[in-house]
């Protein structure tokens, strides 16, 4: 007797910023979009802009027009950030929500999404009968309970982040657990002195390498860009700082700044290709992040599945996001990363702790690892094959 064929729901992955913001969100639809299509799920990847393959280009306003910068000024002006229209990333969320309704309304079982504002205009839709995908927040920014409270399903990256969850009062969302994940094949330790050279980074220099919006707010660049300044007057060598992101509005003004710090001890790199990011891990010594909090950054888990090792803030959910091989400080203090990148810089340990920050990587985030959990959350969620 035949087995009866097992029925896979028709899935929308969406990143509003998919095609012209620097991987993020945007590398989680990318790398999820195409190991979806490997086990034959139907899946569709829609963005605001062209920028890879396989993206469905939904119109809005994208957060770095004119047009969202004045909408966003008009709705703050009116108030806006008490139903969420406070900023120009709210606007691309709005305006993107509406054109991608018309396109999953009929055809789709769910939606997976990281964009909060998104996830809460289409799950109002679907609750309202006006859009037949379900839709699951994948909790990538670290939303907070009370703004999560009104959606249908969510996922959290790590198992800190369903604390919250236990004292939260009435009605809350279908809970998940999932890590992100990414192709362990794409970024893998490698040969640093081709990566150099392709980069056109100096053999000899002692390389500190971020990945991260180049913006003050939340991924802190400033602390970052005077503390390894801290650190290279004390550096005996020659060190370079490398810091590659998205384009947000503080960046000229922090990149002036890293100039006056630094002099061309600092590479900004806006916008890389995604293709490139794995030779930027391959050429460095160490990877820095100094944001104050994280919920699962693609970048940390780059880092370690390159076999970097990695210094950021200590926080129980960045502690279980890099793994116990790496440093941990309170970045909210002046000196504590520049004394961190001095230790790392001297230490003879660095090898070994990166190839356990790889092997944490391959054990928590590999493809094979995680991708069935999402598989049978859709089929749980879309109540298909269950």
């Amino acid at each position: 007797m035949m087995k009866p064929e097992i029925v896979l729901p028709r899935v929308a992955v969406a990143a509003t910023g998919l095609g012209h913001i620097a991987p993020g969100i945007e590398a989680w639809a990318i790398e999820l979009a195409a190991s979806l299509r490997r086990r034959n799920v139907p899946v569709r990847l829609f963005g605001a802009a062209a920028g890879a393959d396989n993206i469905e280009v939904i119109p809005c306003f994208v957060r770095t027009s004119s047009i969202a910068q004045h909408l966003a000024v008009f709705f703050r002006n009116l108030g806006g950030w008490r139903y969420g229209l406070g900023s120009t990333y709210d606007v691309e969320q709005l305006s993107f929500a509406i054109s991608l309704w018309r396109r999953i309304r009929k055809d789709y079982d769910i939606l997976h999404v990281q964009d909060p504002l998104l996830a809460s205009i289409l799950d109002k839709l679907n609750r309202m009968g006006l859009s037949r995908a379900r839709v699951i927040l994948a909790n990538g920014t670290g939303e907070n309970v009370d703004r999560l409270k009104t959606l249908s399903y969510v996922q959290e990256i790590l198992p800190p982040a369903l604390e919250p969850w236990k004292a939260a009062q009435g009605k809350v969302p279908r809970l998940f657990l999932a890590p992100n994940f990414i192709n362990m094949n794409t970024f893998a330790p490698g040969n640093q002195a081709i990566a150099r050279q392709r980069l056109d980074l100096p053999a000899d220099a002692y390389v500190v390498f971020c990945s991260a919006a180049i913006r003050r707010y939340h991924k802190r660049i400033d602390y970052l860009l005077q503390e390894f300044s801290t650190f290279r007057d004390r550096f005996t060598g020659r060190a370079l700082l490398v810091v590659a992101g998205g384009r947000e509005s503080d960046t000229e003004e922090l990149m002036e700044l890293g100039r006056k710090l630094l002099g061309n001890d600092v590479c900004f790199m806006v916008g890389v290709p995604r293709e490139k990011m794995p030779d930027l891990y391959r050429a460095a010594d160490l990877f820095a992040l100094t944001s104050l909090f994280e919920t699962g950054s693609i970048a940390v888990i780059e880092a370690i599945a390159s076999g970097l090792s990695v210094v950021c803030h200590d926080t129980p959910t960045l502690r279980a996001l890099a793994g116990p091989s790496n440093q941990y400080v309170n970045m909210a203090t002046v000196g504590a990363l520049a004394s961190a990148i001095t230790n790392a810089a001297q230490s003879a340990d660095t090898a070994d702790a990166g190839i356990a920050s790889r092997t944490y990587a391959l054990a928590t985030y590999s493809e094979e690892v995680v991708i069935q959990r999402i598989i049978d959350m859709y089929r749980e969620v879309a109540r298909i094959g269950m």
